[in-house]
């Protein structure tokens, strides 16, 4: 199985994923977990992935742009069974694919 995760902090995911039970179950090749920045997607000089907010609600706002282009480079390269695009394990299905890269 593998496991891509797209992460604004990859260094606070190394520590979890390279010991453990993930740790075995990499060494006995049941899975494979990499990491991606997302900030290795942004176009601008300071590899912001941030948005400004808007609506008046407290929190900040991600970029679509950085999160579209980390999404477009993994989908180009292999098919994906399931992708799970936020903490509330909401899955990304290619019917919604269109829709949320629009936006």
């Amino acid at each position: 199985m593998r496991i891509d995760i797209l992460t604004i902090l990859p260094e606070l995911l190394q520590g979890p994923f390279s010991a453990s039970i993930m740790k075995r179950a990499q060494d006995k090749g049941l899975t494979e977990i990499h990491i991606h920045n997302i900030r290795d997607y942004s176009t601008n000089k300071h590899k912001q992935v941030d948005d400004y907010q808007y609506g008046g609600g407290a929190g900040m706002v991600m970029s679509v742009e950085p999160i579209a282009a980390v999404l477009d480079k993994l989908i180009s390269e292999r098919k994906y069974d399931e992708i799970i695009y936020d903490s509330r394990w909401c899955s990304f299905r290619s019917k919604n694919r269109k829709f949320i890269l629009a936006l």
